[in-house]
């Protein structure tokens, strides 16, 4: 009797992948209570317009199948609005810095050139990285 081979489990969040990176968390999960820092990184490069999505691709925040990474992967700025706007799919833009102390990043479906639905918000406040919480959650939390 043949056997059938096993399918290895998907691991769950906080277990590493078999590369042995971290494991993306499951969508839809509340990250919020998350700071990433990476203070090696931080004392080897600045943390500018320039690099700062580089530091962010570090974070556990980073969607690794974003259109933002199929530019890097093409040796093009992954901030760069001229392809983006070409492409659908999930992208995170630069929307507001105040350099080198905060960088706020917005995680938004592209749908068409014109067309972007926002999804989350993530910021960077003197190199750590942190998911802004959404704004129904703020309104619905007890005072």
């Amino acid at each position: 009797m043949a056997t059938t081979p096993m399918v290895p489990p998907i691991p769950a969040a906080g277990n590493t992948t078999f590369e042995g990176n971290p494991a993306p968390p499951p969508p839809g999960t509340d990250m919020t209570g998350i700071c990433f820092r990476d203070q090696l990184w931080l004392n080897t490069y600045p943390l500018d317009r320039n690099l700062v999505f580089d530091y962010f691709a570090l974070s556990p925040f980073y969607d690794w199948t974003c259109n933002n990474e199929q530019l890097r992967l093409r040796s093009i700025h992954p901030l760069d609005i001229s392809h983006l706007s070409k492409m659908i799919g999930t992208e995170y833009m630069l929307s507001e810095l105040l350099e080198p102390h905060l960088f706020v990043f917005r995680k938004q479906k592209r749908d068409g050139p014109e067309k972007t639905t926002p999804m989350l918000t993530y910021y960077i406040l003197d190199g750590s990285i942190y998911q802004a919480p959404q704004l129904c959650t703020v309104f619905s939390a007890r005072v």
